[in-house]
């Protein structure tokens, strides 16, 4: 009998202008979730039982997002595999063609998707992996920080970092 073996997991947790942050990765290093908070916020992302906090092996992740909150980086360069649907894919997708320094509403993105604003939303807020895959960069159709996992101030810290603001 083979039994199917679990997948294997390694985590960072480190600090950033906004307060605690957190990393994961799959044993090829593939970002599998990031959270702001340590590992148990993480945890919400993915289903990460057996992880083991890894420094060497979470590297990458955490120097691109440093770099990032230092200003020196607008996009990231690493693999990702986030756990999720095919819908939620196409959404994440879209959130990754958001240019630094730009939002745009759940409008924007349904009609980009063919999908309502309502359904992004809902894709939007399971994103495990936040700021590779820039969700805080969606707002209401009105300008309005609506809905962030990690709160408005957090979101409105992040756009005012890239330079956006609130406003499209």
């Amino acid at each position: 009998m083979v039994m199917n073996q679990s997948p294997v997991f390694y985590y960072s947790s480190f600090d950033t202008p906004l307060g605690l942050f957190s990393v994961a990765v799959d044993d090829g290093g593939a970002l599998i979730a990031a959270a702001f908070g340590g590992f148990e916020d993480l945890g919400g992302r993915a289903d990460l039982d057996g992880a083991t906090r890894d420094e060497d092996r979470t590297a990458a992740a955490r120097g691109q997002l440093l770099d990032y909150f230092r200003g020196g980086r607008r996009s990231f360069s690493l693999k990702t595999a986030p756990e999720g649907s095919a819908f939620q894919h196409r959404v994440w997708k879209a959130l990754g063609e958001i240019p630094y320094g730009q939002s745009r509403s759940y409008g924007d993105i349904a009609r980009q998707i063919g999908s309502s604003p309502r359904a992004v939303g809902r894709a939007n807020a399971t994103n495990p992996v936040c700021l590779v895959v820039p969700c805080h960069r969606v707002i209401g159709a009105d300008g309005s920080l609506t809905g962030y996992a990690f709160g408005e101030d957090i979101k409105r810290r992040l756009l005012a970092h890239e330079g956006a603001g609130a406003a499209r």
